[in-house]
C-alpha cells in the first residue's frame, strides 16, 4: 500500500445520502495508518485496557444516541448492541487481542466512541456507509467454518466493492477485513453522533494516533473528517 493509495482511500470514502437523512448529525473521523508493526498483546497494551476501564462511563449520552440510531433503521439495540455499548458493558474484562486492536478498544472505551479497525490491504475499492439492499455478502465464521450472511434490507452498513465490511453501522465486522497481527496498513473509523462534540472526536483520534506511533514509531498516519453537521 502506497501513501498515494492511503490518501486515495481517504478521499473516496463516502456516507450515502440515505444515511445522512437518517442521522444528519453523523460524522466519522477516518484514519489510515501505513507501516504498522503489530504484534501480540503485551504489558503496555493490557495497561491501556485497564486504564480505559477506569474511565468507562456506560451512562455517557453518546451511548443512548447510538441506541436511537439503531432503532431508526429497525435494529433492536438490546439484541445487537452498538459497539461502544457492548464494550462499555464489559470494560472491566476486555479481552486482549493484539496491540493495535487493544489500542483502539482502549480509546473507544475511554472516549465512549465507536471505533472500527480494519486491514486496509484487504479492501476492494473504497469504504462507503450505505443502507443495504439485502443481497450484499457478509463474510463470517459459523460453527468454525467460513460462511456468508446478508444484511437486512435498509440496514446501515459499511461496504466496499466486494461486500459488507461491517453490519448494523458498527455492530459486527466481517472476517475478510479484520485487523490481525499481520496487518501492515490499517483503516480506522471513529464514529460520532450529536451531542458528542467534534473536539472530543478529534481528541480521541489524536490519542489513537499516539498509541499507534507508540506501537510503530515509523507509522504514517493520515486522517479526514467526513460529515459533522
Amino acid at each position: 500500500m502506497t501513501v498515494e493509495g492511503s490518501k486515495g482511500m481517504l478521499e473516496r470514502i463516502t456516507v450515502d445520502e440515505a444515511v445522512r437523512e437518517l442521522r444528519p448529525d453523523f460524522a466519522v473521523l477516518v484514519m489510515t495508518a501505513e507501516g504498522l508493526a503489530n504484534g501480540p498483546s503485551d504489558a503496555a497494551s493490557e495497561t491501556w485496557l485497564r486504564e480505559a476501564a477506569g474511565q468507562a462511563d456506560a451512562a455517557d449520552p453518546h451511548v443512548e444516541a447510538w441506541r436511537e440510531a439503531y432503532r431508526a433503521f429497525g435494529a433492536k439495540p438490546k439484541r445487537t448492541r452498538p459497539s461502544v455499548d457492548a464494550l462499555l458493558r464489559r470494560a472491566d474484562a476486555l479481552p486482549a487481542i493484539n496491540r493495535v486492536v487493544d489500542a483502539y478498544n482502549a480509546v473507544s472505551v475511554a472516549h465512549a466512541l465507536p471505533i472500527g479497525g480494519e486491514d486496509l490491504d484487504a479492501y476492494q475499492g473504497p469504504a462507503h456507509l450505505v443502507r443495504a439492499s439485502g443481497d450484499e455478502p457478509f463474510d463470517v465464521i459459523a460453527a468454525g467454518e467460513p460462511a456468508v450472511e446478508h444484511p437486512e434490507p435498509g440496514e446501515v452498513v459499511w461496504r466496499d466493492d466486494a461486500g459488507v465490511t461491517c453490519r448494523r453501522w458498527n455492530w459486527r465486522q466481517c472476517v475478510r477485513t479484520r485487523l490481525t497481527e499481520d496487518t501492515e496498513n490499517g483503516l480506522f473509523l471513529l464514529e460520532r453522533l450529536a451531542p458528542y462534540p467534534l473536539e472530543r472526536l478529534q481528541a480521541a483520534g489524536d490519542e489513537l494516533a499516539a498509541r499507534l506511533r507508540e506501537i510503530s514509531p515509523d507509522v504514517r498516519i493520515e486522517s479526514r473528517l467526513v460529515g459533522g453537521a
